[in-house]
C-alpha cells in the first residue's frame, strides 16, 4: 500500500479511458483532459468503456506509477 501525503488530490477523468494506454498516453490526457499536471505527486483515475477497469496514474518517488484494478 501506497501511504498518501495529507495534501494530495483524487482527479477523475470523465468519460472511457482506452485500457490499452500506458504512462505517456495518460499523462497526455491528464493535460489535456483535465489540465493538470501529471508530475505534481496527484492520483488520477481513469475507467474503462465497461466501467469495470480503472486504472491510476501517480508520480512517485521520481517515477510515474501506473495501477490497474
Amino acid at each position: 500500500m501506497i501511504g498518501l501525503p495529507g495534501n494530495t488530490k483524487i482527479w477523475i477523468a470523465a468519460g472511457a479511458t482506452d485500457m490499452r494506454c500506458g504512462f505517456n498516453s495518460l499523462a497526455v490526457k491528464v493535460q489535456t483532459m483535465l489540465d493538470r499536471d501529471p508530475y505534481s505527486g496527484h492520483v488520477f483515475l481513469f475507467r474503462g468503456r465497461r466501467g469495470d477497469l480503472l486504472k491510476a496514474l501517480y508520480w512517485c518517488d521520481g517515477g510515474l506509477c501506473l495501477f490497474a484494478n
